[in-house]
């Protein structure tokens, strides 16, 4: 028996409110985003392997994922992967969790907590692009922020579309399709895709919306435009990060030691004020403390501590 079959999986269960919960703690209580190790990607025949490591001092956490990029042809998930955590000052391994399903919550958990800070109070109308398991981890996490209700659904796939609209409908929402010119009527826009080129107009975003883009960590891919870009004021998980692998911010001019941009530490503490005359961009690519972060405290609920 080897010491990973010994090892509690843990299913992933924590709401979306707990996750982002957990995901503001762990700011408040002082994490750096920028010290964060970087992501390791190695290109495999079936797509992309990712490395994804992090540690505090009681935990140390590393998630393997895959993105195969011909699984959803196979009905098979695109993002497959599992997250193995271990005791920070042993480095004994202590449970394992489906990858897939940890980045499932957490990213919605993260992109909740910028929208809880740089959407209008009364956000009403979510205008949310694709139809995966991140657009669904999103309109539940959204619905723990801000008083939703309505919907607007802009996918390729019609009937995948209809499927989430329904979903939504037993929210109480008023969810329909729509098309992209939807966004000239939002409050908030979620970009949760496997687009490489921009999915709307960013001209038509109002100065009051907050967008949000987490389909890609790739530096030559993008879901939003260079004119949303120039228009808005930009949040990022870390600058660091976003110069490597956001192509939304890349692919638009945007520099990191030029351009700044606020880091989500930063928007969290209230360190900079959020202006209200113009979109409130937040592009996520997905980092490795966000994962440790909801992996720890599922684990600590786990053994009842």
């Amino acid at each position: 028996m080897t010491v990973t079959d010994r090892l509690p999986t843990i299913p992933v269960e924590s709401t979306p409110a707990q996750a982002i919960d957990t995901i503001e703690r762990t700011l408040l209580a002082g994490l750096d985003p920028e010290d964060v190790p970087a992501r390791s990607s190695v290109a495999v025949p079936a797509g992309e392997l990712l490395l994804m490591p992090a540690a505090v001092s009681s935990h140390v956490g590393v998630k393997i994922a895959g993105v195969a990029v011909g699984n959803p042809a196979r009905g098979l998930p695109r993002i497959t992967g599992s997250y193995l955590l271990l005791d920070g000052p042993t480095l004994r391994p202590l449970a394992l969790f489906d990858g897939a399903a940890l980045t499932a919550l957490r990213t919605p958990a993260v992109s909740a907590v910028a929208v809880r800070r740089l959407a209008v109070a009364d956000a009403a109308h979510l205008v949310l692009f694709g139809t995966g398991p991140q657009a669904y981890g999103h309109l539940a996490a959204l619905l723990a922020v801000r008083p939703l209700s309505r919907l607007t659904v802009v996918a390729r796939r019609v009937e995948a579309a209809r499927e989430l609209v329904e979903h939504a409908r037993g929210f109480g929402l008023a969810a329909t399709v729509g098309a992209p010119d939807a966004v000239a009527d939002a409050d908030i826009v979620v970009c949760a895709t496997t687009a490489r080129e921009p999915l709307f107009d960013g001209t038509l975003v109002p100065a009051h919306a907050a967008v949000v883009a987490v389909g890609s960590h790739e530096p030559t891919a993008r879901e939003v435009d260079t004119a949303l870009v120039r228009r808005s004021a930009v949040y990022v998980e870390a600058r660091s990060a976003a110069a490597k692998e956001a192509g939304d911010l890349l692919l638009a001019g945007w520099h990191a030691s030029r351009d700044a941009g606020v880091n989500l530490a930063e928007l969290v503490r209230g360190e900079e004020t959020v202006p209200q005359d113009r979109p409130r961009f937040f592009k996520s690519v997905g980092m490795s403390w966000e994962d440790l972060a909801v992996a720890v405290e599922m684990h600590r609920r786990h053994e009842g501590n």
